[in-house]
């Protein structure tokens, strides 16, 4: 899975963080996913217990967006069969090839006009449905950006400048998706809304930390309404001047959730990503140890964190006696101030290499395959890693851990791996 992975196992505890990254990418990919939770029998669908009578239905398609949508898509069809009659879904990198259901490409992590153009293309594939039609949602994350539809008298430029201000200012994805749902006429719930009265069946690959389905991609299935009151608040915290999405924010009434036919069903998240993980260390004879799959906040910290536990369990036992690796998933954020390259997981196993005991690994990595906006998965450090403690502070300050990995040959690259549920961390301390 991961490029020059002969040569980064350079030891028994690096070639177990990587197994244990690789496995935990794996459990999640909606291949697998749809494997474990989705069933036929004759003519019922079964996703997670919740039966469905294909029977009942004249045509059923899949729609949807997201970095795992095309994967969904082609999991479906391998499941489903001719039973699907078509649809349309949004990724920015292909992964997969089905062959009943058109896959476009958009923008990410930020919109454009491919963005754009397939949220149109779904929702105009949405409306055309009718009571005679199952919708099948194929949704993960990242459809915030690629299924982009600006809602009146905004432009995907408006929507692009303040979606870049919030991801440098560091605002976690909950505020960051209250401000989209205001401005879109597909998230919070917009894609059902326009299916209906087609019954939806959302079937999610989650990237948020607690799993709300209001949150992934901003919830196109999932009917919240919107806050433009709260989302101006957001706008406030972080002092973003986009005139045109103020504008058009600034008085607005708050739109109420929609009463429409819509069942949303979780199929993959970090948790199977660390459960997978922690099932490879155990295997291997080492104690496991599960932080939680909810870290956020800044990088940095976190990944300081990480270590001081590393030298805890190292030291003392606590909380957990080596050998041992201790495993974490969440989404942590970066406050751009600097004019660097890198993103999320670099950080924070950059920030964390200084102070990481003898021999002990740490490797972190976005389970997409992409780190921020780099081409890097994430990066993999040890004791040995920062011989200059000075230059890796002034890597960090400027936001440059890819520059600085990439030097210690650190950088992990997985490419596209058609699944996204977040960060996962293996912390190995032998």
């Amino acid at each position: 899975m991961f490029e020059d992975s002969d040569i980064l196992a350079d030891s028994p505890a690096h070639e177990l963080a990587l197994d244990c990254l690789a496995a935990g990418i794996d459990a999640a990919h909606p291949k697998r996913a749809v494997e474990r939770h989705c069933a036929v029998a004759g003519e019922t669908l079964r996703i997670k217990g919740t039966e469905y009578d294909l029977s009942a239905y004249d045509s059923v398609i899949v729609l949807g967006g997201g970095k795992a949508a095309d994967d969904l898509a082609a999991a479906f069809e391998t499941l489903l069969g001719d039973r699907i009659d078509g649809g349309v879904v949004v990724t920015n990198e292909r992964t997969a090839d089905p062959t009943r259901v058109d896959v476009l490409e958009g923008e990410h992590p930020t919109p454009g006009e491919g963005s754009v153009s397939g949220a149109r293309t779904v929702l105009d594939r949405a409306e055309a449905a009718d009571a005679g039609t199952l919708v099948i949602a194929a949704i993960a994350g990242g459809g915030s950006a690629l299924l982009c539809a600006p809602a009146p008298g905004l432009s995907v430029d408006d929507l692009r400048a303040v979606t870049d201000g919030l991801l440098d200012a560091g605002a976690p994805i909950d505020e960051i998706n209250t401000v989209r749902r205001a401005c879109s006429a597909i998230k919070g719930g917009g894609l059902a809304v326009t299916a209906a009265p087609a019954p939806v069946v959302g079937v999610l690959v989650s990237d948020v930390v607690g799993d709300d389905p209001s949150v992934i991609a901003s919830g196109p299935t999932a009917p919240t309404g919107s806050d433009p009151a709260a989302a101006l608040a957001v706008l406030d915290r972080y002092g973003l001047d986009v005139s045109a999405v103020r504008e058009r924010l600034d008085g607005l009434e708050p739109i109420e959730p929609a009463d429409v036919d819509v069942e949303n069903h979780i199929i993959a998240s970090g948790r199977d990503a660390i459960d997978a993980a922690r099932e490879v260390a155990t295997e291997r004879g080492y104690g496991a140890c599960v932080l939680s799959t909810r870290i956020e906040g800044e990088a940095t910290a976190a990944g300081r964190i990480h270590a001081a536990i590393g030298a805890e369990a190292a030291d003392s036992g606590d909380p957990v006696g080596p050998p041992a690796v201790v495993l974490s998933g969440g989404e942590t954020t970066v406050q751009v101030t600097g004019d660097g390259v890198g993103g999320p997981n670099g950080e924070f196993v950059l920030a964390a290499a200084s102070d990481l005991p003898q021999n002990a690994v740490l490797a972190a990595v976005d389970t997409d395959g992409g780190d921020g906006s780099t081409d890097a998965a994430g990066g993999l450090v040890d004791g040995r890693t920062v011989d200059d403690p000075e230059a890796a502070r002034a890597a960090l300050a400027d936001n440059d851990s890819y520059t600085f990995l990439d030097s210690k040959d650190a950088l992990l690259w997985t490419g596209a791996t058609g699944t996204n549920v977040n960060d996962l961390r293996v912390l190995v301390v032998p």
